[in-house]
């Protein structure tokens, strides 16, 4: 990564919210962003911006108008979460961190405005996670890869909410698993797993 500069990319995560454009400093940084999308990574210097989220193609009465920091050298996804009537921003930042030889690093971000605290359960009854509540992002793992079968039980249950079979993790990456949309209503709880921009952002 070059100095001062970070590498920023959003996240549409706000479930029954509309396509938006999003723009940093009145530069149009994203267009047409519908949700579970995600944009490419796009470089940025640090420093102070004002971001301002419209309704795709309108420039009136924007959804939201907020000030963001971001330090340099780092990559993030910035989520837009919440309900319609309540979105907001929330950086996550992605640490780079020493891999162990055919490892993989794989964390969690709780994004489900309406989900309680959940565990992520492999199904051979191990925890990967533990109570992690909505705006929470657990610290990566080190695990082996190998394709996965994932519950997410909610805190301390085994009461299943959401199934995730066959997530197949390869070696030498970092990932994030997202919950995002609404346990018992539409959209339905899902998980987005993109490979995190420290896989292959490099200094």
């Amino acid at each position: 990564m070059k100095s001062g500069i970070s590498y920023i990319r959003i996240l549409h995560a706000s479930p029954n919210s509309p396509a938006v454009d999003v723009y940093a400093n009145d530069k149009l940084i994203a267009k047409n962003l519908s949700y579970r999308g995600f944009t490419p990574y796009i470089g940025v210097p640090e420093g102070q911006y004002r971001v301002k989220v419209f309704a795709t193609g309108t420039k009136e009465k924007p959804v939201l108008d907020t000030e963001l920091s971001l330090p340099g050298n780092a990559s993030y996804t910035i989520a837009a979460i919440g309900n319609p009537n309540e979105i907001s921003l929330f950086p996550i930042v992605e640490h780079q961190k020493s891999l162990s030889p055919g490892k993989l690093f794989l964390r969690f971000a709780h994004l489900s405005p309406n989900a309680p605290s959940v565990d992520i359960v492999t199904t051979d009854g191990k925890k990967l996670f533990e109570d992690i509540s909505y705006k929470e992002v657990d610290d990566y793992i080190e695990v082996n890869p190998g394709t996965y079968s994932i519950k997410i039980n909610p805190s301390g249950t085994n009461n299943t909410v959401l199934f995730v079979p066959n997530i197949r993790l390869l070696p030498n990456r970092y990932y994030t698993i997202y919950a995002v949309g609404l346990v018992g209503g539409k959209p339905s709880l899902q998980v987005l797993i993109p490979l995190d921009g420290t896989s292959y952002l490099r200094e």
